[in-house]
């Protein structure tokens, strides 16, 4: 058969079983705190406003991300300017945008609805919304009382009452009150508040509760969120705030249009008029020479030269681009005008640049107004604007010194044609000259008509540089402040706090609390405990007496065996402590009580001959007693007194208490009393003087087989518990054994002991009843 494996407790368990036993007592301490914790926590929770999140997201035709993608509209807006994510971010945050939102929902003016805690935005259920005339300039004035009059559709404030729709004089300036189409009546007499702000302050206030990022670093859509104690209104913040984005957008585009559009009118008014005069000197020419026909030769010279007046016209009008370009180059400030065309310069790389430089620019004026001049990303821009407009400026000198070069060919070669036309005669020559300016004119006529058409086409077809991918939608629960989350940090908080405040109070205390303590400052065993008898009676133990405490009490007297206590020869029992108070004539009498009821003979021996009390104990006069015995006044007889607690149990009182009593322990006659007691009876119990303030105890200890040294939970200092070995050394006492005694409840319950052991055991008493032993921790 094989033996059965003892299973070896689990150390984590023991762990978790000691700390609960440990602060369970305490349960009121805890329970305290945690109500403590959760009404501040709801105080706190009523007094804040709570926040709700919406988001949504937007799509950026970003020129770095997803460009591959280019549907047919895309290929026709050759105004399309590409954006930056990255910069985006922070546009869609700017302070412009953010001035139009205000304005545009009357954030400038919240009104507000009394409540016991906090006041309580009421953006959906307001019943008038309130406008002034100059949002830009309003006198900021804080909570303005009023009361709506649903019946006379009037708004009451100060008594002076004022009509709904339009514009009123107030003392806080130009108001309109407006109905509230979402205001459902409820109470006529309910009074409300309203706020004048600042667009600075309302906007600083949104920027710290605006968040725009990138959902991801290679895509090009941007998620904005916005935090509002009410839902709706912050849905229609963020749907405000992306449809102003956009607009703003496409304005800056239909500006770009509108330009490129008026430069070419302009050019065309102008090429238009050379044309006509062009056309009337030819008809005026050849009315008047008759010069109608043109011979071969003419016709060919006129065909290579026309086609080289083309060239020069197009170069011509590319110079002129150029120098547009290189006017708004060199511009100074930029931030008012709109980047020039760039039409008809065959480079694409200089309009690339161009286009660069315009929407850095603006990029630049849109930061400018919410962010400091020392900005990192402020100062980012303005440098790239620095490096681009060197490029742009070289660049167009290439372009420049290439265009006069092929001008100068053109006119070299027009030079010789000239000279071979001197062979053709005057009229011809002179007609010739007339049809190439007019084809000339002809062709840059048909050349800027094509480009207004196409910047027209353009214009009517613009792409959205941004679209809205999700509208605004809120979160159907606040997410500041979180509920659960304060709650949990209050019970956690309760808990430490309390943990704390229970380590601090056995840190702190000087007196011995637990049994470990006296282990790990001692080598001596701890044979025995005893709790506390919760009764004044000094006697705890009879025969029919079955109560946790007597249990303790006889537990104690079999663990004497602990020390060699069950040989026939040792029957001697000392009793003391460190100090008085501790309860060794306590322990000593029930003790004897206690090896009394096993039918033993035992003797009692009071020799505390400074502050007996086991006399008071019993109600025993002490006329006579071991101070007599010493001083040889009385024989041994005389001075053994039985007890009415047991006819076993008899005792020796102090007697009359002597001036000397160390000198009298010494005079020889100690030692004969207690070998003529242990001839008499089975035990001998030696209550005697505590051993810090005499040395009584070290004289009778030598005499005794067993010493029995009482340590008092919450009353023995730990610094005496400390110093017993070293005290032993020097005074020895004979096979010590330690009593933790008094052992009474930790925390504030009375069914918990000190330190860490639990019983739960029930006794029968035939007389009363049931009896529930204590369970120690």
């Amino acid at each position: 058969m094989n033996p059965v494996k003892k299973e070896t407790p689990n150390p984590h368990n023991q762990d978790i079983r000691r700390i609960l036993l440990r602060y369970l007592p305490y349960w009121p301490v805890f329970t305290g705190l945690f109500l403590l914790g959760m009404t501040l926590s709801w105080l706190y929770l009523q007094s804040v406003t709570p926040l709700y999140e919406a988001a949504c997201k937007i799509l950026i035709r970003d020129e770095k991300k997803g460009t591959q993608n280019v549907n047919s509209l895309e290929e026709i807006d050759l105004l399309q300017s590409k954006k930056i994510v990255e910069n985006e971010t922070d546009v869609v945050r700017s302070r412009p945008l953010l001035y139009e939102v205000i304005k545009k929902l009357h954030m400038y003016a919240p009104v507000y609805k009394e409540k016991k805690f906090r006041n309580r935005l009421v953006y959906t259920s307001s019943p008038v919304i309130i406008e002034i005339s100059d949002p830009e300039n309003l006198r900021e004035a804080l909570k303005i009382k009023f009361k709506y009059d649903a019946k006379k559709q009037v708004v009451i404030i100060r008594q002076q009452a004022y009509a709904l729709s339009s514009w009123q004089k107030t003392p806080y300036g130009h108001l309109r009150f407006s109905p509230n189409e979402k205001y459902t009546f409820i109470d006529g007499n309910e009074e409300y508040s309203f706020s004048l702000l600042t667009l600075k302050s309302v906007a600083r206030g949104m920027e710290n509760k605006l968040k725009a990022t990138a959902t991801t670093k290679l895509s090009s859509i941007i998620m904005i969120n916005y935090r509002d104690e009410d839902p709706r209104k912050a849905e229609d913040v963020l749907n405000t705030l992306v449809a102003t984005y956009i607009k703003e957008g496409d304005k800056d585009k239909n500006n770009l249009a509108a330009n490129t559009l008026a430069f070419l009118e302009a050019r065309l008014k102008i090429v238009e008029k050379e044309l006509g005069d062009i056309e009337q000197k030819k008809q005026q020419y050849t009315s008047q020479k008759g010069a109608f026909n043109i011979g071969r030769q003419g016709t060919l010279f006129l065909e290579n030269v026309s086609a080289n007046d083309r060239k020069m016209s197009e170069i011509n009008m590319q110079l002129s681009v150029l120098n547009e370009v290189e006017n708004y180059v060199a511009s100074k400030d930029n931030s008012g005008g709109v980047v020039p065309s760039t039409l008809g310069v065959t480079e694409p790389l200089l309009s690339e640049l161009v286009n660069k430089l315009y929407n850095a620019e603006l990029e630049y004026e849109a930061l400018k107004n919410t962010t400091a001049e020392n900005n990192p990303i402020l100062l980012s821009i303005r440098d790239r604007v620095d490096k681009i407009k060197p490029n742009i400026s070289e660049m167009i000198s290439n372009q420049r010194r290439g265009l006069l070069a092929g001008r100068n060919n053109i006119a070299a070669t027009n030079g010789m044609y000239a000279s071979e036309l001197s062979n053709i005669p005057r009229t011809e020559r002179e007609l010739v000259d007339i049809d190439r300016q007019q084809n000339i004119k002809n062709g840059i006529y048909t050349f800027l008509l094509q480009k207004k058409e196409e910047t027209a086409l353009s214009r009517q077809y613009i792409v959205p540089e941004s679209r809205t991918i999700s509208y605004a939608e809120s979160t159907d629960f606040p997410v500041s402040p979180r509920k659960t989350m304060i709650y949990g940090a209050a019970f956690i908080i309760s808990l430490l706090l309390g943990i704390g405040i229970i380590m601090a109070r056995e840190t702190f205390n000087d007196k011995i609390m637990f049994r470990h303590e006296i282990e790990n400052s001692t080598g001596l065993p701890v044979i025995g405990e005893i709790s506390t008898g919760g009764s004044p009676d000094p006697i705890v133990i009879s025969d029919d007496k079955k109560t946790f405490i007597a249990e303790q009490f006889r537990r104690l007297r079999i663990t004497l065996d602990y020390l060699d206590f069950d040989k026939a020869h040792h029957k001697k029992i000392l009793v003391t402590s460190a100090i008085s108070g501790e309860g060794k004539s306590f322990i000593a009498l029930n003790l004897a009580l206690t090896l009394a009821l096993t039918g033993k003979k035992v003797i009692l021996l009071d020799f505390d001959l400074n502050n007996p009390s086991l006399n008071n104990k019993l109600n025993i006069s002490r006329n006579k007693g071991i101070t007599d015995y010493l001083l040889h006044q009385c024989p041994l007889e005389e001075i053994i007194f039985p007890t009415d607690l047991n006819p076993n149990l008899s005792l020796i009182s102090t007697g009359h208490l002597p001036h000397n009593p160390t000198e009298l322990l010494l005079n020889g006659k100690t030692e004969v009393l207690l070998n003529q007691l242990d001839k008499l009876f089975d035990y001998i119990v030696i209550d005697t003087a505590p051993v810090i303030p005499v040395t009584d105890a070290y004289i009778l200890s030598k005499h005794c087989d067993a010493t029995l040294y009482i340590i008092r939970h919450g009353y023995t200092p730990k610094v005496f518990v400390e110093r017993i070995d070293e005290n032993n050394k020097m005074n020895k006492l004979h096979n010590v054994g330690i009593v933790f005694n008094s052992v009474s409840a930790r925390g504030l319950g009375n069914n918990n002991y000190g330190y860490g052991y639990g019983y739960g055991y029930t006794f029968e008493n035939s007389r009363k009843g049931r009896y529930n032993g204590h369970a120690a921790t």
